[in-house]
């Protein structure tokens, strides 16, 4: 069974950067994909940024692309999401998610591709 467990989650102002990461142990296949999920305030959990384990394709939200980055540590126990620019509207709870789904790909931003979660971290923007 696998362990994801989000850190980094914290408050800064408008405009500044924060990077969260998300340890991964058990994740025994080299398949699937691993991506990061929020849920603001009122709403639904949805996709922020993904990549397909297969070929390294990335996938970002496009309400983050160009100012967010999903990585990963040389020996793949970690995963990283950097996030530059910060908004209020970025304000949510923050997942970490995994699965080892082949066909991933076809829905990588989507929450129920993915049957293994974190428990979140909170990010929190002030204007």
């Amino acid at each position: 069974q696998m362990q994801l467990l989000e850190s980094g989650g914290d408050s800064v102002q408008a405009g500044g950067s924060l990077t969260l990461s998300c340890e991964i142990s058990k994740f025994t296949h080299e398949s699937g994909c691993l991506g990061w999920f929020r849920q603001a305030p009122g709403k639904g959990r949805e996709g922020v940024a993904s990549f397909y384990r297969a070929n390294g394709r990335t996938y970002y939200d496009e309400t983050v692309k160009g100012r967010f980055i999903i990585s990963q540590d040389i020996i793949k126990t970690r995963i990283y999401l950097q996030m530059n620019r910060l908004k209020p509207e970025d304000t949510a709870v923050y997942f970490c998610a995994a699965t080892y789904a082949p066909g991933c790909n076809a829905d990588p931003l989507t929450k129920t591709s993915y049957n293994s979660w974190g428990l979140g971290t909170q990010v929190t923007v002030s204007s």
